[in-house]
């Protein structure tokens, strides 16, 4: 004899029944929703501000695994029995068909009102969700979780098998990858000139960590150097005549830097002797140089200037000889853009004409161009604009050659000796335009 499975349940029992479990997996989509969507940089900043919920969902994202495959064992066994119970039901009312029936009104309901509703809610608003329902999911991974960890050792066992990771670190390029994104997404919503300035100097700071010291120096064709042998009032004149504070010393030649002299100390030296420089010995005022290698990396040198209280290095390369100078301003300018005072020599290096294009100084940084006109020109294979044109060109330029590369085209102008003095440069939408 065939044993037959009798199942009577009155429809206002089973009808709750059935709601209960879609409430009951509605609730559990928009926790591994929320879980999944919340942003871990904020909880933790509220966390902080000393926000209880915050730092429950923060407990909740340490275990994430967990976490999700408790939520999901028991969304599925509640969509299980919200299935079954539906089909016995049916079954019990139309036979066969109640079946077809079943599976039809299930599948609409379950899809609808248990997952995409709920989860779309959640995923709109992931943080505040979380925050929600982070005591609730607390208390569902403490009755699931020892079931849940089960099924997780399980799944990360097979994926053990396909050699897949399952480990939740993440390498330093993942982390810089995460954290220029967010930057790039920040202030996305703005329509004012704050947000491309803060991603800049927010981008600029990461950069720190990248750059060297070669890249934002001042190269030594540009560097005011004064011979220390001269006479003291030959010293104060060229002091004087030059829009900086700190000027190196040197003897014999320019790579023999033996000194840096401060304005402020050849003036006190110059009043304690009462106006009688003859009697100063610059020896004596001048204080030692500090000498950097130029692949420092910005950030090391940015600690180091903090470190000895000092504004002031004097960059050499792997020979000694002299390549320029660093100060503490021309790694601010790196973040903030740059600083000009009513004692800096105010040349831009760019004049912008009507045309869209642009006719600039070969000295002028690849940096500083991209970050003024939002441009991508590669940064890592020359400092300056026109050590772009060199490297691309693989040849000294003739006046009046023109080179097109990376969209743009760049057009000499003016040459001294063997170096670029100036160019024109026309960006893809000005070439674009005139076509």
């Amino acid at each position: 004899m065939d044993a037959e499975l009798h199942f009577d349940l009155p429809l206002s029992i089973a009808v709750p029944l059935v709601v209960f479990c879609l409430l009951l997996a509605a609730y559990l989509s928009a926790a591994e929703t929320a879980i999944t969507g919340a942003s871990r940089p904020r909880m933790h900043r509220l966390a902080q501000q000393g926000n209880k919920r915050a730092t429950m969902v923060n407990q909740l994202l340490d275990r994430k695994d967990e976490t999700v495959s408790a939520v999901l064992l028991g969304n599925n066994v509640v969509n299980i029995f919200s299935a079954s119970l539906t089909t016995a039901v049916l079954t019990a009312l139309f036979g066969a068909a109640g079946i077809v029936y079943a599976t039809l009104a299930i599948g609409v309901m379950v899809v609808i009102f248990a997952e995409v509703m709920p989860k779309t809610w959640a995923l709109m608003r992931a943080d505040r969700v979380a925050l929600t329902l982070a005591p609730s999911i607390l208390f569902t991974v403490a009755i699931l979780g020892p079931l849940a960890r089960g099924v997780a050792w399980i799944s990360r066992f097979f994926l053990g098998l396909m050699n897949v990771r399952t480990d939740r670190s993440h390498d330093a390029a993942e982390h810089s990858d995460l954290l220029r994104g967010a930057i790039e997404l920040h202030g996305a919503d703005l329509t004012d000139d704050a947000a491309p300035a803060e991603k800049a100097m927010l981008r600029s700071v990461l950069d720190l960590g990248d750059r060297t010291v070669g890249d934002v120096m001042t190269h030594r064709g540009n560097v005011a150097l004064i011979d220390a042998d001269q006479p003291v009032e030959a010293i104060v004149t060229q002091i004087l005549a030059a829009p900086y504070t700190r000027i190196p010393l040197y003897r014999g030649e320019a790579d023999n830097v033996v000194g840096v002299m401060h304005a402020k100390d050849l003036f006190r030296a110059i009043k304690a002797a009462q106006g009688a420089t003859d009697s100063v010995k610059i020896d004596t005022v001048m204080t030692p140089p500090w000498f950097i290698p130029e692949s420092t990396i910005l950030f090391d040198q940015l600690e180091a200037f903090r470190a000895r209280h000092e504004h002031f290095a004097i960059v050499v390369d792997e020979y000694g000889a002299l390549r320029g100078i660093v100060t503490l301003e021309d790694i601010i300018e790196e973040i903030v853009g740059d600083i000009e005072d009513e004692h800096d020599a105010i040349r831009r290096g760019v004049l912008r004409r009507d045309d869209g294009s642009l006719l600039c100084q070969g000295d002028v940084p690849i940096r500083d161009l991209n970050r003024e006109f939002g441009w991508g020109l590669p940064e890592g294979v020359a400092t300056t604009i026109a050590g772009l044109v060199l490297h691309e060109a693989r040849r000294i330029p003739e006046v009046g050659q023109t080179y097109a590369f990376y969209g743009f085209r760049f057009e000499i102008l003016k040459r001294e000796g063997t170096r670029i003095a100036e160019l024109r440069i026309v960006p893809p939408a000005a070439i674009q335009a005139a076509n």
